[in-house]
């Protein structure tokens, strides 16, 4: 069976990373973006990935830039904002496509178990979550506007 530990990306300083790394702990796995509505949730990431630092829990920030070109940065200058804004520490990635011939085969994945809005497949806009448990399986996906904080006891269910 497929999991998330399955999968490889690229990290944001330019390392390939297996996602096996995360294996034993629960994700929540985020497509960002530093010039959207939404970015503010950067720090609401943040602050679970600080409150849960000491579980089996991590946020995994993957940048895109296929929603109204709020991701163009390249990786060190989204890794610059990301940091210097808003204190993030949990790891990102480099910039990925989530939907279309090109999407990043984890997001190929994730989104084949869970359907968003409708039922449709399609990452609908910037910071959709998903959130996996401790054996890589997918458990949910939360909408953009779903605030970090309203996750958080899902997350703790699973940790």
């Amino acid at each position: 069976m497929t999991s998330v530990y399955d999968f490889t990306a690229t990290a944001i300083d330019g390392r390939e990373q297996p996602l096996d790394a995360y294996r034993g702990q629960a994700l929540l796995i985020v497509n960002t973006a530093s010039k959207c509505g939404f970015t503010g949730q950067f720090a609401g990431l943040e602050l679970l990935h600080e409150e849960f630092a000491d579980k089996p829990f991590q946020v995994l920030g993957f940048p895109c830039n296929q929603f109204g070109a709020q991701e163009p940065g390249k990786a060190a200058e989204i890794a610059s904002f990301c940091s210097s804004t808003y204190g993030v520490r949990f790891p990102m990635f480099d910039k990925i496509e989530v939907n279309g011939p090109h999407r990043h085969p984890l997001y190929d994945w994730l989104t084949s178990q869970k359907k968003g809005f409708l039922g449709t497949r399609d990452v609908k806009w910037n910071f959709t979550k998903f959130l996996t448990d401790k054996e890589g399986q997918v458990v949910a996906r939360y909408a953009p506007q779903v605030e970090p904080e309203a996750i958080k006891a899902d997350i703790e269910k699973l940790i």
